[in-house]
């Protein structure tokens, strides 16, 4: 059980938390929100002890592990599956006191131990992990160095997963995890055995991961049963009950104060004025319920529609590398009415797919073909680092239209939902989610017919999120999505178009039959997608599977031995593990208990070398068969 008594806590002098209290019971999955600012991330500083309270006190159960992703993302030499097994710092350190340990009765305790923590199926665990997150069998073993930022984030967030804390506090995870990566984190969250506490403003991770929400507002903490939805109905209910309440008590003060004011300067109801003072202190007041107001977001509508279709594609093939294409064998069509949402894993080529379309990208081969004057508008998280710094949003938007006076510059950017406020403040002090607000706006500006947004979710709230959903609803023209949100996806498109294999084609399913596919376990990831791509052509991959296999069976056929001696040896290590767990073998027959040592090493050496020879056949009959 976790324990928020009394606490309050200040950044810069700025009061976040002010005698907050709430208590989680242990195993709790729960949702942290709150407004962006609101002190969501101070609240897991003051949790993990990075910073003090100003009062109060956070209690959690002694000796209990507290485990967040490292803010720096690891960059060494090391392979990916090293970090990873590298991060449960208990079965690193008993397996370092095995090399050397000569003491019959501390060897007998370090190989119960390492079993009671499974330490020996931590390799096909954290690889587990890693493969969840994006990372395939050869990525694995490539050392963290070679990649960039944001997918070394997602081996800290894998580090942190596979050490199993008791109590795991995850940070807008998603917001470096493409939408598979997000289907499979919520997944675990949901069977994690522990507590967890997440930030987040992914509606569909709130709703399907956790089983309660902690809701910070007003500097209060107010803990709700079940997902966000639940939560939403619950505080409505609740701020409405608050509301009446407030017009029954402001009645009752207004009635009483009503005879205080005229009859206190009378003598013969002096006695009966002071009783109703007394009462009226008596009574309080109830608060009222304060709302946040968001600030809408608007795209301006495109003037003229060019008649369907608007984009044409045939035989397209797209890269960076001429004669190596990212993608190949377009053959699409885009009309002026259609919301398509582009699925696949990060690394497949979807912002390839949207440069392509958008022309920033030239056709390698094949014809691309644009209805005349179509406006596009694009949009990409990695633009925020394309706002001019030290220019206010204005300053942005005058340099679109220099000659309009300044009342119709502020009205495009309120348009934008940048408060009035927030107008005159230089981009670099913006946060992240007016930022996006901005670019998007900007993006928008020229009222294009076809909209494209690579994740424009990451940096705004679940109130923002809601604002760009009724903006893109209201808008008039065809949007093209790339989201790890699958509420936005689910709440603006209607196509799924997939982009894997190198190639784009159309995904007949819905997002939920989308979601079983990446979760579902026993597959590989791509075999899996594949499933459902194209349904005429099952029959042939089928036929072409088969001859594989029939190709590859004698890999197959090794491998199977060797999954055969993995079992027999973790059998043979199981039996001398519970020999070598009594304390009298050593006792009574030392010479012996030394002899099932020297086993039990053998057993393990030949275990390791098994393993390793079966992930080296498995990766290469897998590449096969995906070849």
């Amino acid at each position: 059980m976790i324990t928020i008594s009394d606490l309050s806590a200040r950044i810069a002098g700025r009061l976040l938390l002010d005698h907050a209290s709430v208590t989680l019971p242990s195993g709790t999955k729960a949702g942290l929100v709150g407004r962006n600012g609101a002190g969501k991330s101070t609240l897991f500083r003051v949790i993990t002890g990075d910073m003090g309270a100003e009062s109060g006190a956070v209690t959690i159960p002694k000796n209990a592990r507290i485990g967040q992703v490292a803010q720096e993302a690891p960059g060494t030499e090391d392979s990916l599956i090293e970090i990873v097994l590298a991060a449960d710092k208990e079965r690193a350190s008993l397996l370092l006191e095995s090399e050397t340990a000569t003491d019959p009765h501390r060897i007998a305790e370090i190989q119960m131990r390492l079993v009671d923590i499974d330490a020996h199926s931590a390799e096909a665990r954290a690889s587990s992990i890693l493969a969840g997150l994006g990372f395939n069998q050869e990525a694995q073993l490539r050392p963290a160095s070679s990649f960039s930022g944001g997918w070394r984030m997602r081996v800290a967030l894998a580090s942190v997963l596979f050490a199993q804390p008791d109590l795991l506090l995850l940070d807008e995870p998603t917001n470096y995890l493409d939408l598979e990566g997000t289907l499979w984190l919520e997944d675990y969250i949901r069977r994690y055995p522990y507590t967890v506490i997440i930030i987040s403003h992914d509606r569909d991770l709130l709703n399907n991961a956790v089983n309660a929400i902690v809701h910070l507002d007003q500097k209060k903490l107010t803990f709700y049963r079940g997902g966000y939805d639940q939560f939403e109905r619950q505080k409505a209910e609740n701020d409405e009950l608050q509301m009446k309440a407030k017009a029954k008590n402001d009645a009752a003060r207004k009635h009483l104060q009503s005879f205080i004011d005229r009859f206190k300067a009378k003598a013969s109801k002096a006695k009966q004025a002071q009783s109703r003072v007394k009462a009226l202190e008596r009574m309080g007041t109830v608060a009222s319920v304060i709302e946040d107001h968001v600030q809408p977001i608007t795209f301006p509508e495109p003037e003229k529609q060019p008649a369907s279709p608007i984009v044409a594609i045939n035989g397209g093939a797209v890269g960076y590398t001429p004669g190596n294409p990212i993608l190949k064998g377009l053959n699409l069509r885009i009309d002026n009415d259609d919301r398509i949402a582009l699925l696949g894993s990060n690394g497949n080529g979807k912002s390839t797919f949207a440069k392509f379309i958008s022309g920033k990208l030239a056709p390698e081969s094949g014809d691309l073909r644009l209805a005349p004057s179509l406006k596009i508008g694009f949009f990409a998280q990695h633009q925020l680092d394309d706002l001019i710094p030290d220019e206010t949003p204005v300053e942005h938007v005058r340099k679109l239209m220099p000659q309009a006076p300044e009342a119709k510059v502020r009205a495009r950017v309120a348009q934008m939902g940048l408060a009035t406020e927030k107008m005159a403040t230089a981009a670099k002090d913006l946060s992240g989610g007016e930022k996006a607000r901005l670019l998007m706006g900007l993006a928008a500006f020229h009222a294009p017919n076809l909209l494209i947004l690579d994740e424009p979710t990451n940096h705004l709230d679940i109130d923002s999120r809601r604002a760009l959903i009724e903006a893109l609803n209201d808008y008039d023209g065809a949007v093209i999505l790339i989201s790890h949100d699958r509420h936005l996806i689910e709440a603006t498109v209607d196509r799924l178009w997939l982009v894997n294999n190198g190639t784009v084609t159309t995904f007949e399913g819905d997002m939920d039959e989308y979601r079983d596919l990446i979760v579902s376990s026993g597959k590989k990831k791509e075999e899996k997608i594949e499933v459902a791509v194209d349904a005429a052509s099952k029959a042939d991959q089928r036929k072409a599977n088969a001859e594989k296999r029939a190709t590859l069976a004698p890999l197959k056929k090794k491998i199977n031995e060797i999954e055969s001696l993995t079992a027999k040896l973790e059998k043979l290590i199981q039996s001398l593990d519970a020999e070598l767990a009594n304390p009298a073998l050593y006792e009574k027959a030392p010479a012996k208990a030394a002899q099932k040592v020297k086993e039990r090493g053998e057993a393990a050496a030949k275990l390791s070398d098994a393993e390793e020879q079966w992930l080296l056949l498995s990766s290469e009959y897998e590449e096969a068969m995906a070849g």
